[in-house]
C-alpha cells in the first residue's frame, strides 16, 4: 500500500518547497513534530478538565455522522460561538441515563475552543501556523471552528465520507483544515483516510438550512466518492494534517483499547462569502479573528 509523504517544519512553521508541491497536487499534507509531546499533554489535559465540570443535565445530544440525529437539536446547531459537548452512540439507557462514566462517552467538544479557552486559544492563535497557512497559499485566514476529537476506546464512532467543505461552505471555497494528532493514529483506533488528489473534482453535497432545517442536499456527482484509492493516514502523536475543504476523507471506528485525541481547527478566507444558510453561525458578539504570524 502506497504511503503519503512526511514532512518536517522548522521553527516558524515552514516546510520545504516540495511540501508546497504536494500540498497543491493531493489537497494533503502531513507534517510531523508539529507539536511538541508536552503540548499533546496540556491539550488532552485540558479537554478532561472541561469534561470533569461539564454537568451532562446541561445536555445529551449524540453525535453522528450517520444518522445526523444532532442535526435536529438546537444545542448542536447554536453551539459555533460556545463550548459544547456531544456524546458517542449508545451511552444513553431508554430512560436517558449515562451506562459508562461520561469521561468514557464523549464524542467530542466544540465548536469556539479556540476563542472560550485559555489553553486552546494560545495553541491554536500560534504564529507557527500562521506562517504554514500563508505558505501553503491561504488567503487571510480567519479561525471558524475547532473540536477536540476524543475516539474513546471500543466505542468511538465512525466518520464517514466528507468534505469539510460541504459543512463550512464559501463563495469561492476556502475552508482548510488543520487536524492535530495529539495522541497516535493507527489503523486499530481509527485513524484518518483520505483520497489525496480527490479535491480537484469540486464539492459533492451542502449540510445547510433548507426551510429552517439542517439537511444534506447533494450536488453534481453526488455523495458517493468511490475509495477505492483511499489511503490511511497513520500519524504519530503530535503530527499535523492539513486537509483541503475539498478534499474526501474519512475515519473509521475505534474498536481497540486505545483513545485516539485529536484537536481539529478550520480556517476560511476573510475575502470569501460565508452563506447565512450554513450551519455553524457566530453571534455578532463574537467576530471570527485572523491567524496572524507573530512579530
Amino acid at each position: 500500500m502506497l504511503e503519503v509523504a512526511r514532512y518536517h517544519a522548522d521553527a516558524k512553521g515552514c516546510v520545504a518547497p516540495e511540501a508546497v508541491d504536494t500540498w497543491a497536487r493531493d489537497g494533503l499534507l502531513v507534517i510531523e513534530d508539529f507539536v511538541t509531546a508536552d503540548i499533546c499533554q496540556g491539550l488532552m489535559k485540558a479537554a478532561d478538565s472541561l469534561i470533569a465540570n461539564f454537568d451532562v443535565r446541561e445536555a445529551a445530544t449524540v453525535f453522528s455522522t450517520t444518522t445526523h440525529e444532532h442535526a435536529a437539536s438546537d444545542y448542536f446547531e447554536t453551539s459555533g460561538d460556545k463550548i459544547r459537548f456531544f456524546f458517542e452512540e449508545g451511552v444513553f439507557d431508554t430512560s436517558g441515563a449515562l451506562q459508562i462514566p461520561k469521561e468514557q462517552a464523549i464524542n467530542k467538544i466544540g465548536h469556539a475552543l479556540h476563542d472560550l479557552d485559555r489553553t486552546f486559544q494560545a495553541f491554536s492563535y500560534q504564529g507557527r501556523l500562521a506562517v504554514l497557512a500563508q505558505q501553503l497559499g491561504l488567503g487571510d485566514p480567519l479561525l471558524l471552528q475547532s473540536m477536540l476529537i476524543f475516539k474513546q476506546p471500543s466505542i468511538g464512532g465512525e466518520v464517514s465520507w466528507h468534505q469539510d467543505g460541504s459543512f463550512l461552505y464559501t463563495v469561492p471555497q476556502s475552508v482548510t483544515g488543520f487536524w492535530f494528532a495529539l495522541e497516535e493514529a493507527t489503523l486499530e483506533n481509527g485513524c484518518l483516510w483520505a483520497l489525496p488528489g480527490e479535491h480537484t473534482r469540486g464539492l459533492r453535497s451542502r449540510f445547510r438550512r433548507i426551510d429552517g432545517r439542517l439537511q444534506t442536499e447533494a450536488l453534481l456527482g453526488g455523495l458517493d466518492f468511490g475509495d477505492t484509492a483511499k489511503m490511511p493516514l497513520e500519524v504519530p502523536a503530535g503530527t499535523l494534517v492539513v486537509l483541503n475543504g475539498l478534499l474526501p476523507h474519512y475515519s473509521a471506528a475505534n474498536y481497540s483499547s486505545r483513545s485516539r485525541y485529536a484537536f481539529t481547527l478550520h480556517t476560511i478566507s476573510a475575502s470569501a462569502q460565508y452563506p447565512k444558510d450554513n450551519w455553524l453561525q457566530r453571534g455578532v458578539d463574537m467576530p471570527l479573528r485572523r491567524l496572524r504570524p507573530d512579530k
